[in-house]
């Protein structure tokens, strides 16, 4: 008998950010027009919670909650009838919780008077439906947002906020796994523990989500009308169990009910697929997970034993040898302990000629340590199923793994590797320096066993404090260490057999603390080593050190070469939890290059597949790289988005690599729209001496953006104070646009007879490294120098030829500059849309009044503009005369809606050129 723990209410919803945008635009648009909305998801994702909170933020009107009345829904006309006299002319809110317990009339009802809801005026139709089972068909034709499960960052926030914190790391952990994702579940699992249970100080019951708490937040979903449905619910819960992924194939179920089924039954005429179950071709799901666990739950133990018997049956007939021990290993009764069928299925799930996903691995694992007996064995197969969890992208299965196979008596080995999974699934999620610690204790652990596992863990260790931005402690992890021994084992078991990666592990170590230590000279050999095994590899570890390496040498194009092999690999092995680091650096690869769209579009997919796999930190790379990428284009609020999102976990997690990229983004958009006092103040922190320094290895590549801002700004002192250390950077070769970068800062730095010669050098250099948008910079810089020393056929040539850059890189934020420069000139770059309110501006006032617009004082806009205060006052007051306005303040909302129109037309006509729809 357990206590309970007192679960306070949620003070918030947690995650569900989407779906509240959906319907807080229906509540937004009820004092104009009526609308309607299906919000639908398993049972206890919260439609109750999300359709309560609409109902609390309606302000327009009354709510009117409607229950299924058969009097009240006798017709589609009666209930518009019934809508009309609430509403009385007023914005209605009509909520409708659990429609899909309404009887069929009722809803049939509720589906017409939906589809006629505009003849009743302002009112807004909101219902809920569970989503265990096919969506009525009177319902069907209502528009749907969907409730997915809580991501697993969402999921624990909850837990955090309903039990102050007081839940221990284990347990955490367990409920969470546990909960998938389920809110209600989630709830209900930690109601039932006590104080002493929560806080770790006594086990857990076993299982947390049983029979009962399923059914609890299941609410009879799960039931059949017949013995046979209940069968094949059964069966295809069971096979579930032993598959990839949430769906099984048909036949299987099909050929084990023949067995499971008497032989007087089997000419029985077929049942109709159960309401619970779809069918997608030849494959079966649930509708939903938790009723598929809650059927295999409540199914009577003897009757779970016959259906894995069976399944068993039919695999192994079909030579599918592991999941066929899977289900034999179910299928028996009797000691819990079962050594003998311990290791025949650990032994096959280790077997690399048999294939099998990582995820299958990782549950044959599992079972084969529950039916161990030996502590130090149990506790190496649950290591071995929490490396081929992580493998999987599971990171949220890795961890329960973990904490089962904790034990003292383990061999050093066995307690290593499992220290190196703990290690690599807080590299992907969780403090950066947790992670140094796990994987730093692995190294020390596997170095007699194991030499080669230990190799990859002091590498990962040194990855996970290049992370943080902690050069001594990348420094010491990255010791000198003795030459690699041939055959050493792979970093993490996988299927194929041990691989051969310790010499491309030494000289990416030897390489990488040379370049740190700044003997540059001894960096290039090894870490070249690295970059050319990338030529001949196809196995992931080593791809992705050589495409790590290219980058840390600036060959980009062999950073993107290894990195589109290494993704390939990746994919071709089916390892969820390497894709979107392989991502990572081809994004990377595409920023240095000057290749912003490229790198934008591996960025989503790599942020998409980081979200997948559990991996913050991953994701938190990728937004950084979003934002770099949108800080060259026209997208304000996405730069502002991507910087925030990026920054909130960098800043959780220690991520001074992403915060540093995030922050050098922002400013760069900043340096685009013409505001240089704003990005020097932000480039400042980034790139001057001092503890609040950016990243050891980034920093470097912000400084030609503070030179360019800090100029305008009147901090020249500055800025040829940390010229003097990227020169040195420059030198080194490892950006291939530094040489011309630095040409140019010194350019902008220089006195008029120098100036020329050093933009002219500049160009010179950025011809040779390539990269349309570095040399537009520099074009639109020097025909900015050219028009203000009076030499316009010059200057038009230069900014002529920056526009043309920037568009072809769709750099739209920095075109506008130049297309302001050349109206400056009197030249006439191309129409860029319909005449607005600043249409009746001259090109200078323009470029003041969206200075002015943005904050900038006139001292400022005199500075950045390179004019006296006093023509910035006489064309200011130029502006308000032309505009008919009387303040600054009228002057930003009229230049607020000119770019708001302007950004609106730029993405009408992307969707028309792409064929996209709004």
């Amino acid at each position: 008998m357990t206590g309970e723990t007192t679960v306070r209410t949620a003070v918030r919803i947690h995650g569900h950010g989407a779906q509240r945008r959906a319907l807080r635009a229906l509540l937004d648009g009820l004092p104009a027009h009526g609308g309607r909305l299906l919000l639908a998801g398993e049972p206890g994702l919260g439609r109750t919670a999300l359709l309560q909170w609409a109902a609390r933020s309606f302000r327009a009107g009354p709510v009117l909650h409607l229950d299924p009345h058969p009097e009240a829904t006798a017709t589609a006309g009666h209930l518009l009838e019934t809508l009309r006299a609430a509403a009385d002319g007023a914005p209605l809110l009509v909520c409708v919780d659990d429609a899909h317990l309404w009887d069929a009339p009722a809803r049939s009802a509720l589906g017409r008077a939906a589809e006629h809801l505009d003849s009743a005026g302002r009112v807004g139709l909101l219902l809920s439906a569970a989503s265990d089972r096919a969506v009525a068909p009177a319902l069907a034709r209502l528009p749907v947002v969907r409730l997915d499960p809580l991501a697993p960052p969402r999921a624990a926030a909850l837990l955090d906020d309903v039990t102050d914190g007081a839940a221990a790391p284990a347990v955490r952990e367990r409920l969470l796994a546990e909960a998938e994702g389920n809110p209600a579940l989630l709830l209900a699992m930690t109601r039932r523990l006590s104080p002493a249970e929560l806080r770790g100080h006594r086990p857990l019951p076993g299982p947390p989500a049983d029979a009962a708490t399923l059914v609890e937040v299941a609410g009879g979903a799960e039931a059949a009308p017949s013995a046979r449905a209940r069968d094949m619910l059964l069966t295809v819960a069971a096979a579930v169990r032993a598959s990839d992924g949430p769906d099984v194939d048909a036949g299987l179920v099909r050929d084990a009910l023949r067995r499971l089924r008497p032989a007087r039954e089997s000419g029985a005429r077929p049942e109709p697929l159960p309401a619970q179950l779809a069918r997608a071709g030849d494959r079966l799901r649930f509708h939903s997970p938790l009723v598929r666990r809650t059927v295999y739950a409540i199914g009577a133990p003897d009757r779970r034993r016959a259906v894995h018997r069976a399944l068993a049956e039919v695999l192994e007939s079909g030579g599918d040898r592991l999941p066929g021990l899977l289900h034999r290993s179910w299928s028996l009764s009797g000691p819990a302990r079962d050594p003998a069928r311990a290791d025949r299925l650990a032994a096959v799930a280790a077997d690399g000629t048999a294939p099998a996903p990582y995820r299958l691995r990782a549950t044959a694992y599992a079972r084969a340590a529950e039916l161990t007996a030996d502590p130090a064995g149990r506790a190496e197969r649950y290591t071995a199923a929490a490396e081929q969890a992580l493998l999987a992208g599971r990171p949220e299965q890795a961890r329960p793994l973990l904490a089962a196979a904790r034990d003292r008596a383990a061999p050093a080995a066995v307690r290593g590797r499992a220290e190196l999974v703990r290690g690599l699934v807080e590299l992907g999620d969780g403090p950066v320096g947790d992670a140094h610690q796990s994987l730093s204790l692995a190294a020390s652990l596997l170095a007699e066993a194991a030499p080669a596992e230990a190799a990859t863990a002091a590498l990962a260790a040194a990855d996970a404090a290049w992370a943080a931005g902690d050069l001594p402690a990348c420094l010491a992890t990255l010791a000198p260490e003795p030459a690699p021994r041939t055959g050493g084992a792979a970093s993490l078991r996988r299927p194929h057999g041990p691989t051969t990666v310790a010499a491309v592990m030494h000289h990416h170590r030897v390489g990488m603390r040379a370049l740190l230590e700044g003997r540059l000279d001894r960096a290039g050999a090894p870490l070249g080593q690295v970059v050319e095994r990338g030529r001949t590899e196809d196995r992931p570890e080593p791809l992705l050190r050589s495409a790590a390496a290219a980058l840390l040498l600036g060959d980009v194009d062999a950073a993107r070469r290894a990195g589109a092999r290494a993704l390939a690999a990746v994919r071709q092995l089916g390892s969820q939890s390497l894709e979107p680091r392989a991502l990572e650096y081809l994004a990377y690869a595409e920023l240095r290059a000057g290749r912003h769209p490229q790198a934008r579009t591996h960025a989503e997919e790599g942020l998409r597949t980081a979200l997948r796999a559990g991996q913050r930190n991953t994701a938190a790379h990728h937004r950084a790289v979003l934002a770099l990428a949108a800080s060259i284009e026209e997208e304000p609020d996405a730069v502002a988005r991507h910087v925030a999102e990026a920054l909130e976990t960098a800043r959780r997690h220690g991520l001074a690599q992403a915060a540093t990229l995030a922050q050098w983004a922002a400013a760069r958009a900043d340096l685009g729209r013409g505001r240089p006092f704003d990005a020097a103040d932000r480039l400042g922190l980034l790139v001057l001496p001092g503890p609040g320094r950016g990243h050891f290895a980034v920093w470097r590549l912000a400084v030609p953006c503070f030179v360019e801002a800090a100029v305008p700004a009147g901090r020249h002192e500055e800025a040829r104070e940390v010229l003097t250390d990227f020169a040195g950077w420059a030198a080194f070769g490892a950006d291939p646009q530094a040489a011309a970068q630095l040409a140019r800062c010194r350019a902008l730095l220089a006195p008029p007879d120098r100036a020329d010669d050093l933009y002219r050098q500049a160009l010179a250099r950025h011809d040779e490294a390539g990269g349309d948008f570095e040399r537009a910079r520099t074009a639109l810089l020097y025909g900015k120098w050219l028009r203000r020393r009076r030499r316009p056929r010059e200057a038009r040539d230069r900014l002529g030829a920056a526009l043309a850059g920037f568009e072809r890189c769709g750099a739209d934020v920095w075109a506008a500059q130049a297309r302001d420069e050349l109206r400056a000139l009197g030249a006439a770059p191309h129409a860029t849309g319909t005449p607005t309110p600043l249409g009746r501006l001259t090109p200078q006032q323009l470029r003041i009044a969206r200075y002015v617009a943005e904050g900038a004082t006139n001292r400022e806009v005199a500075l950045a503009l390179g004019v006296s205060t006093r023509t910035v006052d006489y064309h200011l007051r130029k502006v308000f005369a032309a505009l008919g306005i009387r303040s600054r303040l009228e002057l930003a909302r009229v230049v607020g809606q000119a770019e708001q129109g302007r950004a609106a037309r730029r993405t009408a006509a992307h969707q028309e050129k792409t064929g996209a729809r709004p």
